[in-house]
C-alpha cells in the first residue's frame, strides 16, 4: 500500500514539474502549477464516478480499466471477482452434492428456520409427512397438530424422539426427532418405523395373551398342590417334591402376575391416574411389607419428615415402590440397613431406597430397566426375582412423567431415587 502511495504521489510530481516547466517558459509558472493540479484532480474524481457506477450496478463484469493507483485497485477488484466466483461454484456443487445426499435417504429431513417454518425439506419427508411444493414457508405445526408434537416443538428441554401417527394415515408410525442448530433453527428427522412398532405390538400381545393363559392352569395346579398338602393324604416320600413344587408353582404365579401387568403398563395411555395417593402413607405400607419379607434380619427405618399427596395411580404407584424396597431386602446381606426416604424440593417429589448391600457395577446400570436383565442370574433365581421388577418401575413412571436414577458402588450398596415433576404433587389445602 505504500509503494502505491509514493508511486501515485511520483506521477503527480512528474505531471506538476511538467506543467511548472511549461509555465516558467510562458512566465506563467504558477499557472501551469495551477492546472497541472486541476487536471489530476479531475482524472482523480472520473476514476472514482467510474468505479463507483460499476459498484452500483451490481459489480457487472470487470472493473474498469485504468492506470496507476486506480489501474491496480481495478486489477484487485477483478482477482476478487475470480476467487469470489470460484469459490461461490464450489459452495453450489456442495450445497447440490448436500441436497442428492439427502435426497436418497430414506429418513425424512425437514429443514425449519428460526420461527418454525419450513424451510426445506426431502423426498422422503415430503412422502411421509404429505407435504408440497407450496407448503414451505409454512409452520410444521399446520401439518402435525398432534399436542406431544407441538409441546416437543415448543420445549427444548424435551430429549429423545416422539412416535406418533402419520398424519392422514393412523396405520403408518413415525419416529420425529428434532435437532437443534445455529439461532433457533432445526432439523426435523423423520423415520417410518411401522414395522418395527407393528413387531413390538405383536410381542406386547403375544406375552399378555400367553400369560393369561398361563394363569388358569397355574391357578389349579396351586390348588392341587395345597389341597395334597393340607390333607396329610400324601406319602411322606412325597413332602419336598410337593413342596418344591408349591414354590416353583408360587414363583411361576408371580411371573405371569408380573408379565400381565408389564403388558398393561405398555398398551395403557400414557398418562396415569388422577388419584390422590398420601405418600408417607404409602411409605410405611411398603416398609411394613419389606420387613414381612425380610423378617428380622434387616433394620428398615423410614424417613418421611415432608408429607406431600402425589397424583397418579396408586396401585401403580404401589408397585414401583414395593419393587425398590423389596430388591433392597433381596440383594441386602443379614444385618443390612435400608433406608426409604421421601422429600420435596424445588424440582418435585423423590422417593429413594438406599441400602449398604452387594452394590452394582456401573456397566450394569445402563441395562437394570431392560425386561429379565440379571446382574447376578444366579443370585437372583436364589432370592425369587422375575427380572420383571424394574421394567416395571420405568414403565409407571414414564406413565407419571417421572424418572429413575442409580447410584450404586460394588461392596457399598445402591441408592435407587424415583424424582416426580411439581406438577404430579397436589398441596396438601387441595386435598
Amino acid at each position: 500500500m505504500l509503494e502505491r502511495s509514493i508511486g501515485e504521489f511520483s506521477r503527480f510530481l512528474v505531471i506538476a514539474l511538467g506543467f511548472t516547466i511549461f509555465g516558467f517558459s510562458t512566465g506563467q509558472w504558477l499557472l501551469g502549477l495551477t492546472l497541472a493540479l486541476a487536471i489530476y484532480l479531475f482524472w482523480i474524481l472520473w476514476q472514482q464516478t467510474r468505479f463507483d457506477r460499476w459498484l452500483s450496478n451490481g459489480r457487472q463484469g470487470p472493473a474498469p480499466t485504468s492506470f496507476g493507483i486506480w489501474g491496480e485497485i481495478s486489477d484487485d477488484f477483478y482477482r476478487m471477482q475470480r476467487r469470489h466466483r470460484r469459490e461461490k461454484q464450489k459452495l453450489h456443487a456442495m450445497l447440490r452434492r448436500v441436497q442428492d445426499s439427502t435426497s436418497a435417504l430414506r429418513e425424512g429431513i425437514v429443514a425449519l428456520e428460526g420461527d418454525g417454518n419450513i424451510a426445506w425439506w426431502n423426498p422422503a419427508a415430503g412422502e411421509m409427512l404429505k407435504l408440497r411444493p407450496e407448503d414451505a414457508g409454512q409452520p410444521l405445526i399446520n401439518f402435525l397438530r398432534d399436542p406431544g408434537f407441538v409441546r416437543y416443538m415448543h420445549d427444548p428441554k424435551i430429549q429423545g424422539p416422539l412416535t406418533l401417527p402419520a398424519p392422514g394415515n393412523d396405520a403408518r408410525t413415525l419416529q420425529l426427532e428434532i435437532t437443534r442448530y445455529g439461532r433457533d433453527e432445526a432439523l426435523v428427522i423423520v423415520r417410518d418405523i411401522t414395522r418395527l412398532h407393528n413387531l413390538e405390538q405383536m410381542r406386547r400381545d403375544f406375552v399378555a395373551n400367553v400369560s393369561h393363559e398361563l394363569r388358569t392352569p397355574l391357578t389349579v395346579i396351586a390348588g392341587y398342590l395345597e389341597t395334597l398338602e393340607g390333607s396329610g393324604l400324601a406319602p411322606r416320600a412325597w413332602e419336598r417334591p410337593l413342596a418344591q413344587m408349591q414354590e416353583q408353582t408360587t414363583r411361576m404365579t408371580s411371573l405371569v402376575n408380573d408379565l400381565l401387568l408389564l403388558a398393561r403398563l405398555e398398551t395403557s395411555e400414557r398418562d396415569s391416574g388422577r388419584e390422590k395417593i398420601p405418600v408417607c402413607e404409602l411409605v410405611e405400607r411398603v416398609a411394613r411389607e419389606a420387613r414381612s419379607l425380610g423378617g428380622d434380619r434387616h433394620r428398615i427405618s423410614v424417613d418421611c419428615a415432608q408429607d406431600a399427596v402425589l397424583s397418579g395411580d396408586a396401585g401403580e404407584l404401589h408397585s414401583a415402590f414395593a419393587n425398590l424396597a423389596l430388591n433392597a431386602v433381596k440383594y441386602s446381606p443379614d444385618g443390612g440397613d435400608i433406608e426409604l426416604r421421601w422429600w420435596v424440593d424445588d424440582r418435585g417429589g423423590h422417593f429413594s431406597v438406599r441400602d449398604n448391600g452387594i452394590g452394582i457395577d456401573p456397566i450394569h446400570i445402563p441395562r437394570l430397566t431392560e425386561r429379565f436383565y440379571r446382574v447376578d442370574a444366579g443370585r437372583s433365581r436364589e432370592s425369587g426375582g422375575t427380572g420383571l421388577g424394574l421394567a416395571i418401575v420405568k414403565h409407571v413412571l414414564l406413565r407419571h412423567n417421572a424418572e429413575l436414577s442409580v447410584q450404586s458402588t460394588p461392596g457399598r450398596g445402591s441408592t435407587f431415587t424415583l424424582h416426580f415433576p411439581p406438577r404430579k404433587l397436589i398441596s396438601t389445602a387441595e386435598t
